[in-house]
């Protein structure tokens, strides 16, 4: 199994991009993903997650402008993200809880991180 970002970018201050992060494999179920971010000189962060059943968590200086969503039959997660400040510039990741294996008996979870995606937004 994989994680496959797409999505980041360069914007202007106030602008918007929208990450999307596909799981695939031999996958079963998938739990709860989030995207984690990383600045320079700075530890990486949890910046929004969400669980099978659609609850969210959200990092405090985004919440009101980022918005995690996430498609269960297609694997997939998206962050839309508004109202973007330099602040918000860093490595995006991916990371999903998955029920993988190459059947269902044998199956088991597993965390799987994505290559990442940088954002970078212009003051």
């Amino acid at each position: 199994a994989r994680l496959a970002e797409s999505g980041g970018g360069s914007v202007q201050a106030g602008g918007s991009l929208r990450l999307s992060c596909v799981a695939s494999g031999d996958i079963y179920n998938m739990n709860r993903m989030g995207w984690y971010r990383q600045a320079p000189g700075k530890p990486q962060e949890l910046v929004a997650d969400i669980d099978i059943g659609g609850r969210t968590n959200y990092l405090d200086s985004v919440k009101g402008r980022f918005t995690i969503s996430r498609v269960n039959a297609r694997y997939t997660a998206y962050l839309q993200m508004n109202n973007l400040r330099p602040e918000d510039t860093g490595i995006y990741t991916c990371k999903a809880d998955l029920l993988v294996g190459d059947n269902m008996d044998d199956s088991d979870w597993f965390d799987y991180w994505g290559q990442g995606t940088q954002v970078t937004v212009r003051g």
